[in-house]
């Protein structure tokens, strides 16, 4: 007995929640926790997990890793070994159907005797877009799809967006009071503004770094704060976050600490001459500078994500102030909202989260509401 009733079609039959038994549900939310294994070590390929299951016992499993090559159906069909004939295939995204890299997917699944295919989404890589589940049926395999796919789409909503335009997945993270200002009144002899958000916060903003390719700030927030804007969540990733800063005017000092300590990882953008002394000044420190056009208020936010999409950036967390907040969303750039909110009330209108417009508020669709420590966070998309 399959969980779902089968049609014979060239597309795989989908199953709604209601239809799916627990089986298929235990191993597909096994496979999705393999692939975020893959987090950070995937790009710019997905993160994809897989499961394969002979007579209820788990014969192989894997998930994607960029450097290891191997696809996760691979990585668990060699671990498999002849397990495989007759056994459940468990992945995450639709097994690839062309050669890159590696060769296809449905071909290693083909040759190892594998009966029934069950994925959680079809790929959105036009290159295979159902094209893998119709070979598999064409040769006889029992394929299935849609079970946890909301999970699977988020998990590569990123590489979803980059695949089809060639442009990153800006994801917009603000943290704030109640009364919606990114900054409380500066304190004491110092004058250091005091964190908004808790602990568990910060370190969730940390998760969120490192499951970005890149980071994007204004230069206002490297004067202002003179943050570091580097991952510390402790787990591995594969290539640097990328750190990018938008400097029109190239105010950016040599002794900032996103200078100091830049390693390949720090690229500004910036409408200035690229040959000045304080330019050459800043390449010498490590720092690529890259020139763009700006437009009344702001650089030219489309080619800038254009060119960090050709660089095979596939997401990006907008860290930034009202200005470049308000620019991205009036462009029209940001393709999701996360913004916490802490327990506090700044009492003065000084840095609200974005200024400028006009805004579209009307696809605004929330997600998902959490508690994070003391803080909310909220999770929307545009």
């Amino acid at each position: 007995m399959t969980s779902c009733h089968l049609t014979r079609k060239l597309t795989p039959t989908r199953c709604s929640i209601n239809a799916v038994n627990p089986h298929d549900l235990h191993f597909m939310q096994h496979a999705l926790d393999l692939a975020r294994k893959g987090v950070g070590l995937a790009s710019p390929n997905p993160a994809v997990g897989c499961v394969i299951v002979k007579e209820g016992a788990i014969a192989g499993e894997g998930f994607h890793q960029y450097d290891w090559r191997d696809h996760a159906e691979v990585v668990a069909l060699k671990q498999a070994g002849q397990q495989a004939r007759g056994a459940t295939l468990y992945v995450t995204l639709e097994p690839c159907n062309h050669t890159g890299r590696t060769g296809p997917c449905t071909d290693a699944i083909r040759a190892a005797g594998i009966s029934r295919v069950v994925a959680a989404m079809e790929d959105p890589n036009p290159k295979t877009g159902g094209t893998g589940f119709e070979r598999l049926r064409a040769a006889g395999v029992e394929v299935e799809s849609g079970i946890l796919e909301d999970e699977a789409s988020v998990l590569n909503e990123a590489f979803a967006h980059w695949i089809t335009t060639k442009r990153p997945f800006v994801t917009l993270k603000s943290a704030m009071t109640l009364d919606g200002q990114l900054a409380l009144p500066k304190t004491g002899k110092s004058g250091l503004r005091q964190w908004i958000t808790s602990d568990e916060a910060r370190a969730e903003v940390h998760r969120m770094r490192h499951a970005s390719d890149a980071l994007l700030t204004g230069i206002g927030t490297i004067l202002a704060d003179d943050p570091l804007l580097t991952d510390r969540s402790g787990r591995e990733r594969r290539r640097r976050l990328l750190r990018v800063v938008l400097d029109s005017r190239l105010r950016l000092s040599p002794k900032a600490r996103i200078v100091q300590t830049a390693d390949d990882d720090l690229l500004v953008f910036t409408a200035a001459p690229l040959q000045s002394p304080k330019a050459r000044k800043l390449q010498n420190a490590g720092v690529e500078l890259v020139q763009v056009k700006r437009t009344r208020t702001v650089l030219d936010l489309g080619a800038i994500f254009k060119e960090l999409g050709r660089r095979e950036i596939l997401s990006v967390l907008l860290e930034a102030g009202p200005g470049l907040n308000g620019a991205a969303l009036a462009a029209k750039l940001v393709n999701k909202l996360v913004l916490f909110y802490a327990p506090k009330i700044a009492g003065r209108a000084q840095v609200p989260f974005a200024k400028g417009g006009p805004f579209d508020t009307r696809k605004l669709h929330v997600r998902r509401v959490r508690q994070i420590g003391g803080d909310v966070a909220i999770d929307a998309y545009l």
